[in-house]
């Protein structure tokens, strides 16, 4: 059994300009690669939210081509995702994917052997403090997105200011 990091994409990797889907808005945020890559000895996976697909203002086609140009960036940097979770629903389609919800850790807790209780979830939404909390793992929220509205409301295990300062702390505080 192996510790993974999951990540939220929109506001923790990339800038978040409310449903990001054209490639043209595509921009990685300021020490998001640092930060993925101080965590090269984990797995990671992404964790997304994407109710513009269940509401109609993108479709699952655009988002992949999003997605996948997202990849490809941070291939370039030698980052590998393991693989994104993604929940196309509206909030109020009650699904069991959307997070705080943690089906998808759950199937990659089976299929990746990994151990919840050592792994990490960051994001910028209080869905990914609580989706950490719900399986166990360790939760960050990163200040920006929209963590610093999330800061009042959500109890991670750490606050820190971005990807590169969540990352540091990872490798700090792995297998404590």
């Amino acid at each position: 059994m192996t510790a993974a990091v999951f990540i939220d994409r929109d506001g923790t990797i990339t800038h978040d300009i409310g449903y990001a889907h054209k490639i043209g808005d595509f921009k990685l945020l300021p020490n998001a690669v640092k930060g993925l890559k101080l965590l090269r000895n984990f797995k990671i996976f992404i964790v997304t939210n994407q109710s513009g697909i269940g509401k109609g203002f993108f479709t699952l086609k655009e988002f992949f081509n999003y997605n996948k140009e997202v990849l490809a960036e941070l291939k370039k940097h030698n980052i590998k995702i393991e693989k994104t979770y993604y929940c196309p629903h509206k909030p109020e389609d009650n699904c069991s994917c959307r997070k705080p919800k943690t089906k998808f850790l759950k199937v990659a807790e089976k299929k990746f052997r990994i151990d919840l209780k050592k792994s990490f979830v960051i994001g910028d939404k209080k869905a990914d403090v609580e989706l950490g909390k719900n399986a166990n793992c360790k939760s960050i929220l990163v200040l920006t997105g929209d963590g610093k509205k999330t800061i009042k409301e959500a109890k991670p295990d750490f606050i820190a200011k971005d990807l590169m300062e969540a990352a540091k702390w990872i490798v700090k505080n792995d297998n404590q």
